[in-house]
Order: structure tokens, then C-alpha cells, then sequence
């Protein structure tokens, strides 16, 4: 047996790269639902734009701990394609579905009752109060085939093919933005449903990207080759994707219930605050896409790496990975710094609201940069099929640090303590949702920095095994 052909760090980089971007791209189409419900709501009215922020936060702590289980199929695919093994790959993604399917029906139960989030808020407008349950109702909608769709962009990206879920989600913006324009709006005869109307056209939109999904898997050549196929559920299977997929869907629920639960508390804060606050999450979540790109695509070479035995290029590909988001990251702040004012205008016509984002945008650069890379250290450990101890990482310190610190010192016994330093990095901000924001900052550098240095230790292990 030959060894396996060495490669240049810059040759790993592009390797990289070339899997990241079609990544992003599909990212970035996907956030561009949110960031169209958000800017068309925003111009619907402020109490749309309320309901949004409250219905999203909510959605998206159920979706995203739920598609965190699905996404164990990268490594688990990414390592069985590194080795050959094809027919495995077409049988995991069918456990992977019928996985799916099983999460659909809890998330749908968690949506059932949003009185029980709203509970975090305080005393919610009725008219809030309506439109985040109506929201929440479509989208139980949407909740089944955007889980399924999740197995097949997990199976795309683990055997390096990401450009299908693109090409799907490029045509559903086009999709989404028609059926926004009708429900939100009130078009073609149809009543204005305000934001339950953004709701029902993700349901719709989330049915025809599942059906094309669907459809290029099952008659794409190359997708051919693993004969994907829906076998009886397997009991093995399945517990190997729930015991890898439980603790990275832990970890991606603890990251997203930062904002969820942020979101829940600021609203204390009043209207405008909750605005602001929704379009300066809604900008971190899309600068958040280049590194979790990033992450996904180092994730799923390394992975193949493993399954290849080819320990050098698992350890030489994570690298090019934290370089490349090392970069990102301070791309991406520059950005943000120099395009604020158009950022705002972009999002919202209310003055009020923009002020509360201007104050609060202050702290983006911050936050990005840790952010990133807290990001892509959990990326590179789950291609390890690492998940359980940076969850625990990650509970002390997003959680424990960032979250009940900023309640604790934003809205509790504490409540005001942070001023000088706000008073310095975020001037003008109010003070319970920059602490809040300040706090979650602390949490995510240090949940990098122990992520970080886990890492190193399992690739120290890996290589001293092989």
C-alpha cells in the first residue's frame, strides 16, 4: 500500500475554500429568509417587527437543536465515504430521514405552546402575542420537511457535493420573497396576515426545497453511486447518530439559546429596544455563516481524512481551517464597521428602532471574532466524532458565563453593575441588552479558548494512536 500523496498547506487552504463557498452561498440564502421576514416586517410595522423577533428566537432555539442532531450524519457520511464504504453512506442518510421525521414530531409539540417561551417576557402586546402563535403554527408547518432537507444537505456536504443545497436554496429565495410579498402584505386577493404570513410561506417554501432535494438525489449520477434509500428504521444506526447527534444538538441549542433567550428578556426592554436587538442578532447570525461555512467544509474533509486513515491531512485540513476563518472574520468585521449606516437603513424605516441597532451594533466586532472561532473548534472536534465534552464546555461557558451573567447582571440583583466598561464599548446602548450582549462575548471567548486547546489534544491522540 502506497502512502498517501502529501500536499501543501496552501493546496489544503484551496481544498478548503472550494468546499466553503458553495457552503456560504447556501448560508447566506438560507439566512436570506430571516433577514426578509425581518425587513419586511419591519416595514410592516413595529409590532410586526416585535412579533418576528419574539416568533424567530423561539423557532429557531426548537430548529437548530433539532437540526443539530441531524448534522451528526456529516462526519458519520464524511467518514464512511473517506473510506470507500458507498453503500453505508446511501444507508446512513436513510436513518438519517427517518431520524428527521422522529424530530419533526417533538419540535411541533415545543411550538404547540408559546405562551410557555412568552412567559420570559414580561407583559406582551396582545397583538404580539397573536402574531408570534400564528407564526409558530405555519411553521409547524415547515418543520418536518426542513428537518429531511437537513439530511440531504448533511449528505451533500459530507461527500463534497454542497452545491446541490445551494442551487435549492438560490431558487427558494426567489420562492420565499413571491410568497412573502402575498402573505405578509396582503396581495393577489389574499388577506394581509402581517408576520404569521412570513410563516406560511417558509412552510411552503421549506415542501418545494425538500421535493427538489428529493429529486436530485435519487437521479444525479454521482448521488446514484450509495443507492440513498429509505430501509426499515435500524436500531444501531440510530443510536449511533443519537449518541453523536445529541450532544452536537445540545451544543448547537446552547449557542442559539443565547439569542433566544436574550431576545426573550431585552423585550422587557420595550418595542424599540427588541427591534434593535433583532437587527443586530439578525447581522451577527449572517456573518456567523462564513465561519460555520467554514467549519462544515473543514469538518467534512477532515472527517473524510479519518475515514481514509490519513491522520496528517485530518490535522493539516483543521488547520487551513481556523487560518481561513481567522481571515474571514476580520473581512467580515471590516465590513460591518464601515457599512453601518446602510446596514441600517436597509433593515428598518423606523427611527427609533434604528437608534437602539446603532448603539448596539457597537459591539458586532467583538463579538464576530469570537464567535468565529469558538465556531470552527466545534466544527473540527465533531469530525472527530468529539461532541460530548465541548457541550460541556460550551454550558459553562455560553450558558453559565454568557447567558445567566448577562441576566444577572443586565436584569438581576446585579442589574447596572456593567456601566463604566458599557460605558466604553458600547456608549449610548441600554443597559440591560448591553450587558446582555457584553456578557455573551465573555462566554464565547472563553468557550473558544478551552475548545481550542481540547482540539490539540485530539489530534495529539490520533496521531500518537494511528
Amino acid at each position: 500500500m502506497s502512502p498517501p500523496a502529501t500536499r501543501s498547506f496552501l493546496q489544503h487552504v484551496g481544498e478548503t475554500l472550494r468546499q466553503a463557498w458553495p457552503v456560504l452561498i447556501s448560508a447566506w440564502a438560507s439566512m436570506a429568509f430571516g433577514v426578509m421576514d425581518t425587513a419586511m416586517a419591519g416595514h410592516a410595522s413595529a409590532a410586526d417587527l416585535q412579533a418576528m423577533s419574539l416568533a424567530v428566537s423561539i423557532y429557531i432555539t426548537i430548529f437548530v437543536g433539532l437540526m443539530g442532531v441531524i448534522h451528526a450524519l456529516i462526519p458519520i457520511i464524511g467518514q464512511h465515504y473517506g473510506g470507500k464504504r458507498l453503500l453505508e453512506v446511501g444507508r446512513a442518510w436513510g436513518q438519517g430521514v427517518w431520524l428527521a421525521l422522529g424530530l419533526s414530531a417533538i419540535g411541533a409539540v415545543a411550538m404547540l405552546f408559546p405562551n410557555v417561551w412568552l412567559t420570559l417576557s414580561g407583559d406582551v402586546d396582545p397583538a404580539v402575542r397573536s402574531g408570534v402563535t400564528w407564526y409558530l403554527r405555519a411553521l409547524i408547518l415547515a418543520l418536518p420537511a426542513a428537518l429531511v432537507f437537513r439530511s440531504i444537505y448533511s449528505f451533500g456536504t459530507a461527500v463534497s457535493r454542497p452545491k446541490i443545497v445551494m442551487a435549492i436554496n438560490l431558487a427558494s429565495i426567489g420562492v420565499k420573497a413571491l410568497f412573502n410579498w402575498v402573505f405578509i402584505f396582503g396581495k393577489l386577493g389574499i388577506p394581509a396576515m402581517g408576520a404569521a404570513g412570513a410563516g406560511l410561506s417558509t412552510a411552503l417554501t421549506s415542501w418545494f426545497s425538500l421535493a427538489a432535494g428529493l429529486w436530485i438525489i435519487h437521479h444525479d449520477e454521482f448521488f446514484r453511486q450509495f443507492q440513498p434509500r429509505l430501509d426499515r428504521p435500524r436500531w444501531t444506526d440510530l443510536k449511533e447518530l443519537l449518541r453523536l447527534g445529541i450532544p452536537m444538538g445540545g451544543s448547537y441549542l446552547v449557542e442559539v439559546c443565547a439569542f433566544s433567550f436574550m431576545a426573550l428578556l431585552i423585550a422587557r426592554e420595550g418595542m424599540y429596544v427588541t427591534g434593535g436587538h433583532q437587527i443586530t442578532a439578525n447581522l451577527v447570525a449572517l456573518c456567523y455563516m462564513l465561519p460555520m461555512s467554514v467549519g462544515i467544509a473543514s469538518a467534512s474533509l477532515t472527517a473524510q481524512a479519518i475515514g481514509a486513515r490519513d491522520m496528517l491531512r485530518a490535522r493539516q485540513t483543521g488547520l487551513a481551517g481556523l487560518t481561513i476563518t481567522l481571515a474571514g472574520a476580520i473581512v467580515a468585521i471590516s465590513l460591518v464597521v464601515g457599512g453601518r449606516p446602510a446596514i441600517l437603513a436597509a433593515y428598518t424605516d423606523d427611527l427609533k428602532v434604528a437608534a437602539m441597532a446603532a448603539t448596539l451594533l457597537q459591539i458586532v466586532p467583538y463579538f464576530h471574532l469570537c464567535d468565529a472561532m469558538q465556531c470552527i473548534n466545534s466544527y473540527l472536534l465533531r469530525a472527530y466524532k468529539v461532541a460530548v465534552v465541548p457541550l460541556l464546555m460550551q454550558i459553562i461557558a455560553l450558558t453559565g458565563i454568557g447567558l445567566i451573567g448577562g441576566w444577572w447582571l443586565g436584569f438581576g440583583p446585579l442589574a447596572g453593575s456593567l456601566k463604566p466598561v458599557l460605558d466604553v464599548v458600547m456608549p449610548g446602548a441600554p443597559t440591560g441588552a448591553s450587558s446582555m450582549w457584553l456578557m455573551a462575548v465573555v462566554g464565547l471567548a472563553l468557550s473558544a479558548l478551552l475548545q481550542h486547546l481540547w482540539y490539540w489534544r485530539v489530534v495529539r491522540q490520533h496521531a500518537r494512536a494511528q
